[in-house]
């Protein structure tokens, strides 16, 4: 098992991608923390790992991500991994998204990753190891219509990966961000329901809408993005770090 004892925190874990990512590194041998607004879908995920530890936690919150990040560091120890992947996304047009709207994309797209991040880093620099994987987006490196204030959150967690990496490169630590085109996940789901409401399109022709832009036509799968997940936290990738890793069937080259 390649990170038998590391411990890993999964935000946004208690489906899709998030409870993908924690499968696969319970299989190569972390003790887990997940983390998320919804304790049952957590508790269900955990049930299916050995060892996993579920903590409440909404990523926005200042308050509850350092209850949180204690809570795990007292059951698990010092956090090794941090994978933050709790998001959402909001499409509408420019001129119809408010500022309220805007800011709930900044909050729990690149807020949270900043304040989860500053709870691990410390201890990490100090123990001079640890793996920060920012579950970014295509959306982070490209436009895309209808969705800026998801966008421009996007764009902030690539530019927050890229410092944090250059602060840190001499201490053991690397950051990186993992840049998924539209996945198989219940986010893309609503985004499918959202465009057939507004519309009138079938489902089959909103996912068509959306499987356009990957040269493969489909949907990335929660595996495939999980699987780059768990190598950039082995030893021997060490040298990646700041990088965007796109995983997205050939959308970005």
């Amino acid at each position: 098992m390649p990170l038998e004892g590391k411990h890993a925190v999964v935000t946004g874990a208690g489906r899709g991608i998030g409870a993908c990512i924690a499968t696969v590194l319970a299989a190569a041998g972390c003790r887990l923390t997940l983390m998320g607004r919804n304790m049952e879908l957590l508790q269900h995920t955990a049930a299916s790992l050995a060892g996993a530890f579920a903590v409440q936690c909404d990523v926005t919150s200042e308050a509850e991500v350092v209850s949180a990040f204690t809570m795990a560091v007292d059951h698990h120890g010092v956090v090794d991994i941090l994978i933050n992947n709790a998001g959402a996304a909001k499409s509408a047009p420019f001129h119809k998204t408010s500022k309220t709207e805007l800011q709930q994309m900044l909050d729990v797209n690149l807020v949270g990753p900043f304040l989860c991040t500053q709870q691990v880093i410390g201890p990490m620099v100090k123990q001079g190891d640890g793996r920060i994987i920012n579950i970014a987006s295509t959306a982070a490196l490209k436009a895309y219509a209808y969705v800026s204030a998801y966008g421009a959150a996007k764009h902030g967690v690539l530019g927050l990966t890229r410092c944090l990496a250059l602060e840190v490169a001499g201490q053991g630590v690397t950051v990186n961000a993992v840049c998924p085109g539209y996945t198989e996940t219940d986010m893309v789901r609503d985004v499918i329901e959202n465009i057939t409401q507004k519309t009138g399109r079938s489902a089959a022709e909103a996912r068509a809408e959306l499987t356009r832009h990957n040269p493969q036509q489909r949907l990335i799968q929660p595996s495939e993005v999980a699987s780059v997940v768990a190598w950039l936290c082995q030893a021997d990738s060490a040298s990646i770090t700041g990088q965007s890793i796109v995983v997205a069937g050939g959308e970005i080259m």
